[in-house]
């Protein structure tokens, strides 16, 4: 894959990547740094696509909060695009018309993402420890190959759900969804 960036990246600014166009996969900036997101494969497509609707089915129709696929938010001098976003209704950027804005220059209240198999796990672990400094209530950490979901909340230990009838946790505000681990891996099946 040819690489659009500037030879010199070392010098490159969160605003000078800003200005760049997008890639795909999209890349993300990461302590002065350019990396690009690993390709989505059939696992992680398909749990992500899943995940999404079924947020906002619980969430959007009395304007709780939204779900949002690959959506990139800059705060905290990164630029990051998580797999799967979260916000609050109230906390949706949105331009004087009252359309949602383009740009999402805070953290998400919760934050999803979905390990492909040639992804850095501590990559992606430390993305979502960038949301829990910057705000966000909840990161979830998706396995699919081990079947097995991490949860990480504020000052909380890092917990560990891969028992099938294991109901995950969700921030407050989503307490309408009920998932258990089968019923996310299940998607899997169909």
């Amino acid at each position: 894959m040819k690489s659009t960036f500037p030879a010199n990246q070392s010098q490159l600014t969160l605003q000078d990547f800003l200005q760049l166009p997008e890639t795909k996969p999209a890349s993300e900036y990461i302590d002065n740094q350019i990396i690009q997101k690993p390709r989505q494969q059939g696992k992680h497509s398909t749990l992500q696509g899943e995940l999404v609707p079924e947020i906002n089915r619980i969430l959007k129709p009395h304007r709780i909060g939204r779900a949002y696929p690959e959506l990139r938010c800059t705060f905290g001098g990164r630029s990051t695009v998580p797999d799967i976003t979260v916000f609050k209704w109230e906390r949706i950027p949105r331009e004087a018309n009252g359309e949602v804005s383009n740009t999402f220059a805070i953290a998400p209240d919760w934050t999803i993402e979905i390990l492909s198999p040639d992804q850095s796990q501590t990559k992606v672990t430390k993305n979502i420890l960038h949301c829990l400094k910057h705000g966000t209530q909840m990161g979830w950490l998706i396995d699919p190959d081990e079947k097995t979901v991490f949860v990480y909340q504020q000052k909380q230990e890092i917990e560990v759900f891969d028992e099938p009838e294991a109901i995950l946790p969700v921030p407050d505000f989503a307490n309408g969804l009920q998932l258990t681990v089968k019923d996310l891996f299940a998607w899997l099946l169909d």
